[in-house]
């Protein structure tokens, strides 16, 4: 018999300052509008030199686990584009500044922005088999694209924790989903360079098209459970991104779908939409963590959704990858999900000044042999790296 398996419980953590993106576009001789209103951005939050992704994805993932998640959890995935060893796995760190039990194996996993949907499809795999166990899902990212780029206001950073159980009190993931494969040259970061390399214009065409065809695919696989989803979730790199692929599908002719019923269901998720992208408006990319940032903001700020709706989630890699996955909402998801703790996260973050946030950026690493004190935790109570010691990396909890 199937057991049901899923996200029961969702962590958050965004650093605490930012920089307002009308002030951006001013210092960058922009209209502010193309930042605000063309891609749909308000905030990006900016880590300082001692938020790197192991400090942020532990800061994510303490809040929401419990002794008894910490007894049996039997894998930690860390899923990131941002990773500082080419060996040794982020997911290490954390197993030990959680204090997960020990016989837990933790690794990392990358393919662009999509690398947390795919540690989410391997983790519920391995709860289905081990229905008394659980699988730590972590995403951490800072996006970087360099001062003066034209990829500069779509950068941000963040960390999203996903924890999968049986009988989860979130979202109940179905097994079946779509996934397609392309290889192409729209992102990506050679090992020798520390901004992404980016064609814009051409990633954003390439996000649509395989939407297009991921959705074409899902109406020949199963149309009438397609018309079930009552609100479909996208990684949004910036908050126009999934309105633009909506946008690509309604414009497409369907072979399966009416015109009135296909017409009737993305409107449907159109009015729904805005929901999804509150967050992310205040943050920026978050790369990996993307997606489930959208997620989060739709939980908590959707008004018509209810127990046993049906959501779709367009996971999207830059290289490419692309997968639509389903679930089902539980009914104790408002219940676990704590809408005024997040919304007093983000509003306790200060606004930096655009020449505090281009010193803060242009701040690097030790690369040598010697030892730095980092930090002493100047941002707030949690995780944050201490020190390097001959290329070794040391964290620190503040209280």
């Amino acid at each position: 018999m199937s057991i049901t398996v899923g996200i029961d419980k969702i962590g958050l953590y965004i650093p605490q300052h930012y920089v307002d993106t009308e002030d951006l576009a001013n210092a960058r001789g922009v209209d502010p509008d193309k930042y605000l209103i063309g891609i749909g951005q308000e905030k990006m939050a900016v880590p300082l030199l001692e938020q790197d992704i192991v400090a942020l994805a532990a800061n994510a993932a303490k809040e929401i686990l419990t002794d008894e998640d910490l007894e049996t959890i039997d894998q930690i995935i860390f899923a990131t584009e941002s990773s500082f060893d080419f060996s040794k796995a982020s997911a290490i760190y954390l197993h030990e500044l959680l204090n997960i039990q020990p016989y837990a194996k933790g690794y990392e996993i990358k393919q662009a922005c999509y690398g947390t949907t795919a540690g989410i499809q391997s983790a519920c795999d391995y709860v289905q088999l081990r229905p008394q166990r659980k699988v730590l899902v972590v995403s951490a990212d800072i996006a970087r694209y360099g001062l003066h780029t034209s990829g500069e206001v779509t950068q941000g950073a963040g960390a999203v924790a996903i924890l999968i159980t049986a009988n989860p009190s979130i979202l109940a993931i179905n097994q079946e989903s779509i996934s397609v494969t392309s290889n192409q040259f729209d992102f990506w970061r050679p090992h020798y360079s520390d901004v992404a390399l980016v064609d814009g214009p051409f990633s954003t065409q390439l996000y649509q098209d395989l939407y297009l065809k991921v959705m074409e695919r899902f109406e020949e696989v199963d149309a009438n459970y397609l018309q079930t989803i009552k609100a479909m979730v996208f990684h949004l790199p910036f908050t126009k991104m999934g309105k633009k692929a909506l946008d690509k599908y309604s414009e497409s002719k369907s072979n399966i779908l009416d015109d009135k019923t296909k017409e009737n269901m993305i409107k449907a998720w159109q009015n729904i939409y805005p929901a999804s992208t509150v967050l992310n408006r205040q943050v920026g990319n978050l790369y990996t963590g993307s997606l489930y940032l959208s997620l989060i903001s739709l939980l908590i700020f959707a008004e018509k959704l209810n127990s046993g709706d049906v959501l779709g989630l367009f996971s999207y890699g830059s290289g490419a990858v692309a997968e639509l996955i389903t679930g089902i909402l539980q009914p104790q998801y408002l219940d676990t999900l704590d809408k005024n703790m997040i919304i007093a996260h983000f509003d306790r973050r200060e606004k930096l000044s655009i020449e505090a946030y281009e010193e803060i950026f242009s701040q690097t690493l030790t690369t040598t042999e010697e030892v730095v004190e980092v930090s002493e935790g100047t941002d707030g109570e949690g995780f944050y790296l201490s020190r390097i010691d001959a290329h070794r990396r040391y964290y620190a909890y503040k209280s």
